[in-house]
C-alpha cells in the first residue's frame, strides 16, 4: 500500500495544527474513491436541476426559497468532498479539508431548511431550525479556525444535529406524508451506519464505502424532500 502523508505545517496565517495527517490508500481505493465522487456530482447536479425547476413550477416562493438553501448545501458537500478527496497530497489539501468538513454542518442545516419551513406555523420548530443554523456556523468556524482540533467532537457533533429532529416527532408524524417521513429516517440510518465505516480506517476501501454511504443518505433525503414539496 502506498502510504501518503499530508503535513500539517503549522503557521499562524494557516492555523494549522501541528503533526502529520496519514492518507493511508492504494491506488485502487483512490479509483474506487473517485468513482464515487464523480457519480455523486453527476447526478447531484441532475438531481437538484430538476428539483429546483420542479419547486419553480409546482411550489410556493417559500418553498423554492428553502428548496435553494438545501441545493445549495448538497452541491457544495458534493463539490468539495470530491474536491478535496482527489486533491494530490499537498499543503493545498490540509486547507480543502477544513471546507471539506464544513460542508457537512452546512449539509445538515439546509437539508432541515425544507422540511421545517412545511412545520413553519410552529415556534418550536422555528427554535430547533435557528439551533441547527447556530450550531452549523459555530463547527464550519472552529473547522476553519482550528482544524484538526476536535475531529472527535465534530463527528458527535454531526450526529446531534443529525437527530435533533426527533425532538419534533410528534408535529413531524402528524404532518409529513408517511413516505416522506420513512425516506427521512432511512437516510438518518444510512449517514449513521456511515460513521461506522468512516471510523474503520483499517478496512480496505473504507473511505469509498462511507462515501457511498453518505451519497445513499443524501439520495434518501433527496427523495424525501421531493416527495413533501412537489409530488404531495
Amino acid at each position: 500500500m502506498t502510504i501518503f502523508r499530508l503535513k500539517q505545517l503549522a503557521s499562524t496565517s494557516f492555523h494549522a495544527a501541528a503533526g502529520v495527517m496519514q492518507w493511508n490508500y492504494d491506488r485502487a481505493e483512490l479509483i474506487a474513491d473517485g468513482v464515487v465522487h464523480i457519480v455523486g456530482i453527476c447526478f447531484g447536479l441532475v438531481a437538484a436541476t430538476a428539483l429546483i425547476v420542479l419547486t419553480a413550477v409546482y411550489a410556493t416562493a417559500a418553498d423554492i426559497a428553502a428548496v435553494s438553501i438545501y441545493v445549495a448545501g448538497l452541491l457544495a458537500m458534493l463539490v468539495l468532498s470530491a474536491t478535496y478527496n482527489l486533491w494530490p497530497v499537498s499543503r493545498a489539501k490540509w486547507v480543502l479539508r477544513r471546507f471539506d468538513h464544513s460542508a457537512i454542518y452546512l449539509l445538515i442545516a439546509a437539508t432541515y431548511t425544507p422540511f421545517i419551513m412545511q412545520l413553519k406555523d410552529s415556534y418550536f420548530a422555528i427554535a430547533v431550525l435557528i439551533g441547527v443554523w447556530c450550531l452549523a456556523i459555530v463547527g464550519i468556524a472552529l473547522k476553519i479556525a482550528r482544524p484538526g482540533r476536535y475531529d472527535r467532537l465534530a463527528t458527535g457533533l454531526y450526529l446531534a444535529m443529525g437527530w435533533s429532529g426527533m425532538m419534533l416527532y410528534d408535529a413531524v408524524v402528524e404532518r409529513l406524508p408517511a413516505l416522506t417521513l420513512g425516506l427521512t429516517l432511512a437516510g438518518g440510518l444510512l449517514y449513521t451506519s456511515g460513521v461506522i465505516f468512516h471510523a474503520w480506517q483499517r478496512l480496505r476501501f473504507q473511505n469509498a464505502i462511507w462515501h457511498g454511504f453518505v451519497l445513499l443518505g443524501a439520495a434518501c433525503h433527496y427523495t424525501a424532500i421531493l416527495d413533501l414539496i412537489v409530488l404531495t
